[in-house]
């Protein structure tokens, strides 16, 4: 199995060495038929079919709105000192608060 990477940027073509590559390495893999991993046996349906119902799970709870909230500036700047995926990390902070009635009722 090959893995190719390349960086394209939106607007650009891809470059047509990447595209060569691509396609060599497909006419390449056809050439091979697919080998038996015993340490990786093929799934049965009901894995495949709980594995199907998880992955649902998982985009309903990726998937919520988006909402504007005001906050201190001095408090943005420790969440953006975070890196990425500070807004989701200010998600699961108030998430957490709310499911906590002690902590809310400290702050109200």
């Amino acid at each position: 199995m090959a893995i190719i990477k390349s960086t394209v940027r939106a607007g650009r073509k891809i470059p047509k060495e990447v595209i060569q590559e691509v396609r060599r390495v497909a006419r390449e893999a056809r050439r091979h038929p697919e080998a038996y991993d015993p340490e990786c046996p093929p799934s049965s349906p009901q894995a495949l079919a709980e594995f199907a119902a998880q992955a649902r799970e998982l985009r309903k709870r990726k998937s919520a709105p988006v909402v504007s909230v005001r906050v201190k500036p001095e408090t943005l700047e420790r969440f953006k000192a975070l890196g990425r995926g500070y807004s989701g990390t200010m998600g699961d902070v108030l998430n957490y608060v709310a499911e906590n009635p002690e902590i809310l009722a400290k702050i109200l």
